[in-house]
């Protein structure tokens, strides 16, 4: 029989915990408000996108900024499949949802979303955003799917917005660092990241942010903190997850990297790769899609997978048009930003050279990816990643973490040293919905979500992680790989 004293205790201690078990917004915004500008919550019946109120429409701020500054809706449907192909949401998720900007920022424009669900497991996710993409990011990919499992979710914009209008109509550049969306055009932005005050070591800084900020919010509405927090992220948001793992253990205990954008002053990186499509595409098309042209060749030596030609179209010509001269200029612009980009050309711009004209090594640098992880990190990619190409970010940091564990020497026990993985997906690319025109493609989405759960059980319950693997089409992730090691081909019909 427990004694009344401690029958007493007992019972005021689950009477506590009972009434942390619904989420309320005044817990949240005691804790937090200070921390926060314009703040937003609301107690929602259901946290998943099934909820059309849980993504804010475009533009939806008061007052309203530029039109491009702000997209979630847009920015949700960036990193996911199709609808038809994204997995079914199956239940509601009553809970939390807070939105704000948060009141350090001298920019004013970093950006958090924090959602508790009522029926909590006790741990958190902390999820990155690609590109440009603003802290709805991850709704469709990684939102719905981890708050289905009970997780809280927590998300940031890397501290800063989207991008502004320039000109609708100008052959030629409207201003010094106005940027084209694509060759053909004669639309010109200009990227938030390109401001005064915006480097992109920044995009470190927010992501740990937003850990401490949802470490506090977790704490303040559940009565205590995450067992686990782990951090999640795409394309840039993978980034921001390798550099979680090397730079904050205090705060992950794990991450997925999905398809992370590889920083390194030396090459290869971004800006010594997309010269290269940038300047030889016009040549390859004129070549009638040739795969032996020059052209083509010169494409595929800077790293790139191979073309898919069909009555869809050109998988490179998708690129070309959305991603390959737009994201140079953007990542030019803030780290070397003398060149003149449509003056002296974009395909022209050489790297090497401009190291000794130039601070953009340093610049680089001051962001580089080390790995140095200290935390296990797992690394999801395509095979067919005509952004990042795999053997020049993927295969590249799987490199790097090899070489700073050689590097530690051989004093450090290998079962101490946290786990890294690379799983490779056979013919995975870097846009979901582009397997909607290449059916050659594969979805990269499913195997991150699995790398997930296996991430989960490696660090709850210890459990070991299967071997850097190539995961075949239409196969899943396995114990043993039914492919170990790296794809060996690129694309596979």
């Amino acid at each position: 029989m427990i004694p009344r004293p401690a029958l007493a205790a007992v019972l005021a201690a689950f009477v506590s915990a009972a009434a942390r078990a619904s989420p309320t917004c005044a817990d949240l915004l005691e804790q937090l408000g200070h921390r926060l500008a314009d703040a937003t919550c609301v107690e929602s019946s259901d946290l998943t996108t099934a909820n059309p109120a849980t993504t804010p429409a475009n533009n939806a701020l008061t007052p309203p900024l530029p039109a491009g500054a702000f997209t979630p809706v847009t920015d949700r449907s960036v990193i996911a499949p199709s609808a038809a192909k994204r997995p079914p949401i199956t239940r509601a998720v009553p809970g939390v949802q807070l939105e704000a900007r948060i009141a350090g920022d001298p920019s004013g424009e970093a950006r958090f979303l924090l959602r508790l669900p009522a029926d909590w497991n006790g741990s958190l996710v902390v999820a990155g955003a690609s590109g440009t993409r603003s802290e709805f990011n991850g709704d469709f990919a990684w939102s719905d799917f981890v708050l289905q499992k009970g997780y809280a979710y927590a998300s940031q914009n890397k501290g800063v917005l989207n991008l502004r209008i320039a000109s609708l109509n100008s052959a030629t550049p409207p201003n010094a660092l106005a940027c084209r969306l694509n060759p053909a055009s004669k639309v010109w932005v200009n990227f938030y990241d390109n401001d005064p005050g915006q480097p992109f070591t920044r995009w470190r800084d927010f992501m740990v942010e937003a850990a401490r900020l949802a470490r506090r919010g977790v704490q303040a509405v559940y009565g205590r903190r995450p067992r686990h927090t782990f951090a999640v992220g795409t394309s840039n948001g993978g980034y921001q997850v390798r550099r979680a793992m090397e730079s904050a253990p205090e705060l992950f205990d794990g991450g997925v990297d999905w398809e992370g954008t590889f920083v390194d002053p030396h090459a290869p990186n971004l800006l010594t790769d997309l010269p290269a499509g940038v300047l030889n595409f016009p040549d390859y098309v004129a070549s009638g899609h040739d795969p032996n042209s020059t052209a083509a060749k010169n494409i595929r030596a800077a790293g790139y997978p191979p073309d898919i030609v069909s009555a869809a179209g050109s998988l490179w010509a998708s690129y070309s048009g959305s991603f390959w001269e737009v994201t140079q200029c953007q990542w030019q612009k803030r780290l070397d930003p003398g060149y003149d980009t449509y003056g002296a050309g974009a395909g022209n711009y050489n790297y090497v050279a401009r190291l000794s004209v130039s601070d953009v090594g340093a610049q680089l640098a001051a962001f580089a990816t080390t790995g140095r992880i200290r935390r296990p990190l797992i690394t999801v990619a395509g095979t067919m990643d005509g952004l990042l190409p795999i053997d020049h970010h993927a295969r590249a940091y799987a490199r790097a973490v090899a070489a700073a564990r050689a590097h530690e020497g051989e004093d450090e026990d290998d079962d101490e040293r946290p786990a890294y993985r690379l799983y490779e997906v056979q013919n995975g690319n870097h846009i979901e919905t582009l397997q909607d025109a290449f059916p050659q493609l594969e979805l990269i989405e499913p195997h991150a979500q699995l790398a997930f759960e296996l991430l989960v059980r490696h660090v709850e319950g210890h459990a070991p992680l299967p071997a850097d693997q190539c995961i075949p089409r239409g196969r899943a992730i396995a114990d043993p790989p039914a492919q170990p090691g790296h794809c060996a081909n690129l694309f596979e019909p």
